[in-house]
């Protein structure tokens, strides 16, 4: 998805994290992503020639003590400094590059994204060129769609700031305000040689990552965009619903990851029960598995490119290693470290990386990313609908 918009990163919640999708969105700065009671995931674009002495080198230096950064926390506190900017130097030095330090505020609003919604005017900005920040998705029926809104449009103003001369993540810092449903911003817009003033309202929104239809062929088209909070559900339940032997096309192109949880159960729409994957907590090994009664016979074929990442990526590895679905794109991304959250004094919150995540064949995702069985670049689509017809899923 393009920089600038309304969901700015999908992150972990439960006891452990994994899983980031790191997205711009104009109405708020969210994060969902990683496992109800399970890690998180994240990860750095790397060339597949990198990924080996690098990935090794990271997850040799991965892990750091939680009480030690909530210590430096307090011991900054205790001196009138700032316990998070504290804590952040600490990960930053500390080799965790995946480590990150959150307000409380901040924090909310990524357990907000999980649950699949967002507080924000419903709008998509992004750079363009030389000309400022423009508009570049609306979402029907949300704030900025009613005030009649329209992809093109040129913000000239949030709240009377110039923001020509901003960063998308700055504008989208003074889209997203206060995060409180009802809160007003001020708007400047033009369009053509038209100008003009609005007053918007930020909304509850609720996302929609899940979309679902039928080809000509009678293949079932799922696309996944991310694993929020009913994402795997809505997978396993067009599956239930498909007709007999109609094969599913499963695109998770771009997916940047979401609830781990979310994951296993879009797995259970495929697997009779057996291991998703497996991954470590400070040395302790742990596994996710699918639920049974899946559908095992039906042809299956699974889109995958660079933007597949973590829970995604684990989603691929299971349906691959297991021989469920052939997969057809690009290598993934490579982001399978956990990361788990930690209370500091302050109330920020510290998510710290803790261990690691592996296939049900024991390969490494973080750094590795996952190698299609068929490679294939902007005819993707294409090549994996021939693939699937040769399956018996199409005509």
């Amino acid at each position: 998805m393009p920089a600038g918009g309304e969901l700015f990163c999908i992150r972990p919640r439960g006891v452990l994290r994994g899983a980031v999708l790191t997205l711009v969105f104009a109405g708020v700065l969210a994060t969902a992503a990683a496992t109800g009671s399970l890690p998180r995931e994240e990860s750095a674009a790397r060339s597949a020639g990198a990924a080996g002495d690098a990935g090794k080198q990271s997850r040799d230096r991965a892990t750091v003590d939680s009480a030690a950064v909530s210590r430096a926390a307090a011991a900054a506190m205790a001196d009138g400094k700032s316990g998070k900017q504290a804590a952040e130097e600490f990960v930053s030095r500390s080799g965790d590059r995946w480590g990150a330090v959150y307000d409380k505020k901040e924090y909310a609003e990524f357990e907000q994204a999980l649950d699949g919604a967002y507080t924000g005017v419903g709008l998509s900005a992004g750079k363009a060129g030389a000309t400022g920040v423009r508009v570049t998705r609306v979402r029907a029926g949300g704030p900025a769609g009613r005030a009649g809104l329209k992809v093109g449009d040129r913000l000239v103003t949030v709240d009377g700031r110039a923001v020509e001369d901003l960063s998308v993540s700055e504008v989208v810092s003074l889209l997203r305000g206060d995060g409180v449903p009802g809160s007003a911003v001020v708007l400047r817009v033009e369009r053509g040689r038209a100008a003009w003033t609005l007053t918007l309202r930020r909304a509850r929104l609720e996302t929609d990552p899940v979309t679902v239809r039928r080809l000509d062929d009678g293949t079932l088209l799922i696309r996944v965009t991310a694993f929020t909070k009913g994402a795997g559900t809505r997978v396993r339940d067009a599956v239930r619903a498909a007709p007999a032997g109609a094969g599913v096309l499963l695109d998770l192109r771009g997916n940047a990851g979401g609830l781990v949880s979310e994951a296993a159960v879009a797995a259970s729409a495929f697997l009779d029960g057996g291991l998703v994957a497996t991954y470590d907590v400070e040395g302790e090994q742990r596994a996710v598995y699918a639920e049974g009664g899946g559908d095992t016979g039906r042809p299956l074929v699974a889109l995958i490119d660079g933007g597949t990442m973590s829970a995604a990526e684990l989603l691929t590895g299971a349906l691959q290693d297991r021989g469920r679905a052939v997969t057809v794109g690009s290598r993934t991304f490579g982001k399978g470290s956990v990361q788990m959250p930690s209370a500091l004094p302050d109330g920020s919150v510290a998510e710290l990386t803790v261990g690691h995540y592996r296939t049900p064949a024991g390969h490494a995702v973080d750094g590795n990313g996952i190698t299609p069985d068929l490679a294939a670049g902007e005819r993707a689509e294409e090549r994996a609908r021939t693939v699937l017809s040769g399956l018996g899923g199409g005509s």
